[in-house]
């Protein structure tokens, strides 16, 4: 299963998508109907090779990405497989005599780089050439620019195509057409058409899960009306160089594709079938012929239009799904690459949720500004501000300028704010990355305003924290600062040292800093000065309303659905989901006699006959080895395993003689739910004699990250 709620729909449409192919080479309806074979080739089958593009971006195309891994792996992949299905049908190229006659070269070019090998496979080079176009255009311009780029390509497409009448009676349309099809025998290409679908899937995987059913498939329902009717009034009026392209196609893949999202359900093994059928088909299609030939069935199996569709998706299917499954089973029959020894789930619907409490206690107008520092508390930096950007939080708060510089280049537009010093040196850095810095002090300012590099930053005013910032009653260095010619200050904070406290005392010094920092504010503003954006509270200051304040709540451990400690009492409940699960592979289980030992220094000696599973997990990948010798526990199935021995820095040892049928290859869970149990990350600190800030802070880079949607188990949440 994926870790996210699995797009059955976009799954079972691929089948549908490569039916609706073959439809369109064997026209099903060609010997009855002349209009109803129209309606289904050359309108409703249409919407296959769109739909392809678009699930191709989906899961390819987006702004937020550490690297060009993905688009490589995608031009790799289709590459290999264009090669391949080149080579398959040499033959039939051979046979259609394209290796022949003085422009072989020539023809063979524009095969090869634009218009495939062989007729169908003209996909494959334009998913290349769409797929990087729009990969180029999100990642360096957004959706907004990638849209109008692509959407006036497949206008440019459509006007040469469906249209293309209309474009001959246009001077510098006629002339420009006249340019493009002496290289190319049509905008059905990589240039005009796939491009704007790449960029809608992306867009549709970025805008989130909340398309609505019943919306989606009225908006089909009227753009698939429009489309036919377009398509019948150009067949009307005898326009068309093809019927491949229409202006309403888009707008059908926009609600066919929001519809199918709203699917999900178990995942298909047979995925690939619908690939392999497109593939395969002309070859079906051209064996039939030759056996129809062969037998004496000619009329039956070629004449017949219905009975020559059914038969080629027959034999078609009867070879593309068994392949399909064998392959999906090789690929998937160890995990994924990177999560078989331990790994972090991270709940993206949890996150989701949290921000959405956190937004609810702060109250209308406001917002909170996501704190993922160290490396999100563990969380993965990328993958939880990728989620928060995309459900609408704007702002992000990092330690550092690396932290900074590693959210732009994954693609977080929003405000980033490096709470922490950087040194003036870096300033063009700063200002590369667009990355707002803290003023610490007075000097910091001025160091940084002599770079001569024009800076975003927050001034942080010291009171009663005594770490960094500059004093609350210190006006006149505040003043110092606002004058800086280089920096432009988009906003001020302060931070509570008490807020975590309900205590009288804890509450009083709270009000306090709230009060010394109003004072300061209102001393500027008497000054002349405006003073921006204002945060002062943090997840506990919200929580424990410690102060009142009109600006936004930095919220770094309530995002993640944890506190500090344990049965730690709040002035406000909030609903808080924890958004991290921490589970390992069983690697080994072994069976260990009375009076044996397990591990170094001989720290376990067993009583009694024992099972102990051993995990490929220790304190290296951030388990604090303070959960050595019955500390800790896991849970396996369930049930509680303790912790034997000392944890090393890779494994750890659990004893597992009370739960039945435990082997290698099963699923420990250390953080998170296991059934009808679970361990909280506040209880795990509290036993391994720290706080919950620190130790998922610990987890270590070896531990890849798996999304998942509403905390999937781990036996459900592979990619």
């Amino acid at each position: 299963m994926s870790g996210e709620l699995w797009l059955t729909g976009v799954d079972v449409f691929r089948l549908i998508a490569a039916a609706l192919v073959i439809a369109i080479h064997t026209s099903p309806l060609e010997s009855f109907t002349a209009t109803g074979d129209f309606l289904l080739t050359s309108v409703l089958a249409r919407c296959a090779v769109p739909f392809f593009f678009t699930a191709s971006g989906y899961f390819m195309v987006t702004r937020y990405a550490k690297d060009v891994g993905r688009l490589w792996r995608f031009e790799r992949r289709t590459l290999l497989l264009y090669l391949a299905a080149a080579v398959m049908y040499i033959p039939v190229m051979i046979y259609k005599g394209d290796f022949a006659g003085h422009e072989v070269f020539i023809r063979l070019l524009r095969g090869i780089f634009i218009e495939g090998t062989m007729y169908h496979l003209w996909y494959l080079p334009a998913a290349m050439t769409g797929g990087a176009m729009a990969w180029y255009l999100v990642r360096r311009h957004g959706y907004p620019a990638a849209f109008a780029v692509t959407g006036a390509l497949y206008m440019l497409g459509v006007l040469g195509d469906s249209w293309y009448d209309l474009s001959e009676l246009i001077p510098p349309l006629r002339w420009f057409y006249g340019e493009v099809f002496t290289l190319t025998s049509g905008t059905r290409c990589g240039l005009f058409f796939p491009g704007l679908y790449f960029v809608l899937g992306g867009w549709l995987r970025e805008r989130g899960s909340g398309q609505k059913r019943g919306r989606s498939a009225l908006g089909l329902g009227l753009s698939l009306a429009a489309m036919a009717l377009e398509a019948l009034l150009l067949r009307r009026a005898g326009w068309g160089r093809r019927y491949t392209m229409y202006f309403a196609l888009p707008a059908v893949s926009l609600f066919l594709f929001s519809f199918l999202l709203t699917f999900h359900g178990r995942r298909l093994r047979c995925r690939g079938a619908a690939l392999a059928a497109y593939i395969i088909h002309p070859m079906v299609l051209i064996a039939l012929r030759a056996a129809a030939r062969l037998t004496g069935l000619w009329e039956a199996l070629v004449e017949n239009s219905l009975l020559r569709f059914l038969a080629v998706s027959a034999l078609t299917w009867a070879v593309s799904i068994p392949a399909a499954v064998i392959c999906d089973r090789l690929r998937h029959k160890e995990g994924p690459a990177g999560t078989r020894r331990a790994w972090r789930e991270l709940d993206l619907d949890a996150l989701r949720h949290n921000a959405g409490e956190l937004l609810r206690l702060c109250g209308p107008g406001r917002e909170i500004m996501a704190v993922v520092k160290a490396n999100a508390y563990g969380h993965g930096d990328f993958e939880t501000a990728a989620e928060l950007e995309r459900a609408g939080v704007r702002a992000f708060a990092v330690a550092s300028v690396d932290e900074g510089v590693r959210l732009r280049r994954y693609g977080i537009r929003g405000e980033i704010l490096i709470l922490g010093y950087t040194d003036a040196e870096y300033a063009g850095t700063l200002g590369k990355y667009r990355l707002t810095q803290t003023v610490v002090s007075p000097e910091h300012a001025r160091e940084l305003g002599r770079r001569g590099v024009r800076l975003r930053v927050h001034v942080k005013i010291d009171t009663g924290m005594n770490r960094l910032g500059t004093r609350w009653d210190d006006l006149e260095a505040l003043r110092g600062i606002f004058e800086m010619k280089n920096l432009k200050i988009t906003g001020v904070f302060t931070h509570l040292s008490r807020s975590e406290g309900t205590g009288r005392e804890d509450a009083e010094f709270s009000a306090l800093q709230g009060e010394r920092f109003e004072q300061a504010v209102k001393g500027l503003e008497r000054m002349g000065f405006r003073v921006p954006c204002r945060h002062i509270q943090s997840t506990y200051g919200l929580l424990n309303a410690s102060v009142p304040e009109e600006g936004c709540c930095r919220a770094g451990l309530g995002i993640y659905g944890v506190l500090s400690a344990p049965g730690e009492k709040t002035a406000r409940r909030a609903d808080l989901r924890p958004a991290l699960s921490l589970r390992a592979r069983v690697a080994l289980v072994r069976e260990v006699h009375p009076g044996e030992c397990v591990g170094y220094g001989r720290e376990f000696t067993a009583k009694r006959e024992s099972r102990i599973a051993i995990l490929p997990i220790g304190y290296a990948d951030g388990y604090p080895r303070s959960l050595s010798k019955g500390a800790g526990h896991v849970l396996i199935g369930g049930m509680a395993a303790p912790v034997v021995g000392s944890v090393c820095m890779d494994q750890l040892a659990v004893d597992v003689t009370d739960i039945p049928d435990v082997r290698p290859g099963d699923t420990a869970t250390l953080i998170g739910v296991d059934g009808e149990s679970m361990i909280r990350a506040e209880d795990l600190a509290e036993s391994a004699g720290t706080i919950t800030n620190e130790l998922l802070s610990r987890l270590g880079p070896r531990l890849p990250i798996v999304t998942c949607h509403g905390g999937a188990g781990a036996k459900d949440s592979w990619k």
